[in-house]
Parts: C-alpha cells; sequence; structure tokens
C-alpha cells in the first residue's frame, strides 16, 4: 500500500470537507489559480496526493485540484449513491427497513463489514449496503 510522503497514512484515502467552502487550487500552493470552490460541508473526497500543508482530492465525479489541509476532516462521510437507498436496522436485507436516502445525501459513515456500512443521516440511523455509497473503498472494513 502506498502511504503518504508527509503523513505516512495511506493513499489513496477518505476524508471529508471541514469547512463549509473550499478552494480548489490547480497546485500545492497559495500562488497557484483557484479552478473551483468545494460548498458541501461534510462531503467525502478522496486524497490522492500530499504535499506540504497541501493535499490533492478528488469528488464523487473526479474533479478536483489541491486543497490546504485545514479544509478537510478526518470524520469520515459517504455520498449515497442511489436514489431512496434503503437503510435497514440489521446488515441484512431482511430486517426491518428503517429509512431510505435520497440520491446526494451526505451520510456520517460509522463500521463496515465487506458488504455493508452503518450510516446516519437526519437523524436516522441504520445498514446500507457499500455498493451504494461514495466514500468507502469496496475491500474496507471499519469497527
Amino acid at each position: 500500500m502506498e502511504r503518504g510522503p508527509v503523513t505516512n497514512l495511506p493513499l489513496p484515502r477518505f476524508v471529508s470537507m471541514k469547512a463549509s467552502e473550499g478552494n480548489v487550487r490547480r497546485g500545492p500552493s497559495l500562488t497557484h489559480r483557484i479552478d473551483w470552490v468545494f460548498k458541501r460541508r461534510g462531503m467525502p473526497l478522496e486524497i490522492t496526493a500530499e504535499y506540504g500543508h497541501w493535499r490533492r482530492v478528488r469528488d464523487r465525479d473526479g474533479a478536483g485540484g489541491w486543497v490546504h489541509y485545514a479544509l478537510l476532516s478526518g470524520a469520515r462521510t459517504v455520498l449515497i449513491e442511489q436514489d431512496m437507498t434503503q437503510v435497514y436496522a440489521r446488515p441484512d436485507q431482511r430486517a426491518q427497513v428503517t429509512a431510505a436516502f435520497e440520491l446526494g445525501v451526505i451520510a456520517r459513515l460509522g463500521e463496515c463489514n465487506l458488504d455493508w456500512c452503518q450510516v446516519t443521516a437526519g437523524g436516522y440511523r441504520g445498514w446500507a449496503l457499500k455498493a451504494q455509497l461514495w466514500g468507502v473503498a469496496p475491500e474496507e472494513l471499519r469497527e
């Protein structure tokens, strides 16, 4: 597994937007042009590179660039990839459905097994199929 030269953490890895707004730059310094601005606090992002205080990130659509590390949080979130994703009381499709999350909802990520992750959004909590989430690696396990 590749490790970041600055943090020694795995690359790529997922983080979330700590700030409600963050400039995305063409390169890892304040002198680089701002290509666009991320505007969703909590949005999951994938770090693909590190340079000093800068992290190269990409979003669900592959859009990205360099952002200052202070704008990022280690708190894990996921993006709901499928409209009306069903959330279950247990990691089992025969379990009671506790909620359905709309496409594009940002949910807090809890524990994950091979196929399921615990997610929380809008006061609802339960288990969703990992394949319906963006922001968690297919083989990732979380306790």
